[in-house]
């Protein structure tokens, strides 16, 4: 079974004699919502589709993709390259805007972007040429470099290098071609990746599981995620 055909079904299954409720809500699996092309490890997807722990998700400078999970919303923004990793994002390139009661942080080069707490938090993350820029929508961060770790207060925005500063001159040569690679590469879609899932071993197996999980995320994504009322 390819793996395109996988996820499909499995986008389709509905709590076939597994009740969702058994399945953690960290589980790794979340929906993703296209709002244009996008692509999931370099494959096409359809309006909608599962995605799983290590997934690429990708977007045009048109385009973008919502990625419900419980707890969490996430916003793709267009001509964006970003590696899902359920409890938390890498951006390769382009940015997202989360919005989270899990401490979903996200990671862009050596810059960490994190919840200062379990409230509810909103915040955007950018990695445009190498300059990643932060701002906190709702509630405080934590942002960590080789530098250290300090605190974005609600309401405020701050920009750090993507690679963090060196005095060898081939490190820093190094850095500026990652830099030239990293904007090369985000105009073509990532190449399809082989993992456990597409495995026919672990299709057989996991199947079933892999269908309670996301049957439980279809129902919660069903309601749209918002800060709780005091």
């Amino acid at each position: 079974m390819g793996m395109s055909a996988f996820r499909r079904m499995v986008s389709c299954v509905l709590l076939l004699g597994f009740p969702a409720s058994s399945f953690a809500a960290d589980s790794g699996a979340a929906m993703l919502y296209a709002r244009g092309a996008a692509w999931v490890n370099g494959a096409h997807v359809p309006a909608s589709s599962a995605i799983f722990t290590g997934d690429l998700v990708q977007t045009r400078s048109d385009s973008g993709a919502n990625i419900n999970a419980p707890g969490s919303s996430i916003t793709v923004l267009g001509d964006s390259l970003v590696q899902f990793e359920g409890s938390s994002l890498k951006v390769e390139h382009g940015g997202v805007e989360v919005a989270t009661s899990k401490g979903v942080a996200t990671t862009a080069g050596d810059v960490r972007v994190a919840p200062a707490s379990n409230a509810w938090t909103e915040f955007n993350v950018t990695d445009v040429d190498g300059t990643v820029r932060i701002a906190a929508r709702k509630g405080d961060l934590t942002v960590t470099d080789d530098n250290g770790t300090v605190t974005l207060a609600q309401g405020q925005e701050t920009t750090r290098d993507e690679q963090s500063d060196q005095s060898d001159k081939s490190t820093d040569t190094n850095n500026k071609d990652k830099k030239k690679n990293k904007k090369r590469a985000a105009g073509a879609a990532p190449a399809a990746g082989g993992g456990v899932l597409s495995s026919p071993v672990a299709v057989g197996v996991g199947l079933a599981a892999i269908g309670g999980v996301t049957a439980w995320v279809l129902l919660q994504s069903d309601k749209p995620v918002s800060p709780s009322t005091p």
